[in-house]
């Protein structure tokens, strides 16, 4: 259930990210709501999750599954280039997020 917390936790620190980047430095109100929700929500279930999920380990997948979804969402947006290289850098670094599953 904690490995479920976290995966969740991940999603919505993309979530707030890319609510932090379209609030225009919070000066759109639903974006900065959305930001708000998410970050507390996202920070609760890491912190619930760090309970039993060694520190290092949870905080690393924590990130990765963030940055990958974050990075994968601007891509499918096409708010950034999806190009070969970035998109093997993001399989590598989901490699490694599921490596540290394995090794927990």
């Amino acid at each position: 259930m904690d490995w479920f917390v976290l995966i969740v936790s991940g999603l919505l620190e993309a979530v707030w990210a890319i609510a932090l980047s379209r609030s225009e430095g919070f000066t759109k109100r639903r974006p900065t709501i959305v930001f708000g929700i998410a970050l507390v929500a996202s920070m609760a279930g890491l912190a619930v999750a760090m309970l039993t999920i060694p520190t290092g380990t949870a905080y690393a997948v924590w990130v990765g599954i963030g940055a990958v979804t974050t990075a994968g969402w601007a891509m499918v947006t096409r708010a950034e280039r999806a190009t070969l290289v970035r998109i093997l850098l993001l399989a590598v670094l989901v490699a490694a997020v599921a490596g540290l599953k394995v090794v927990a």
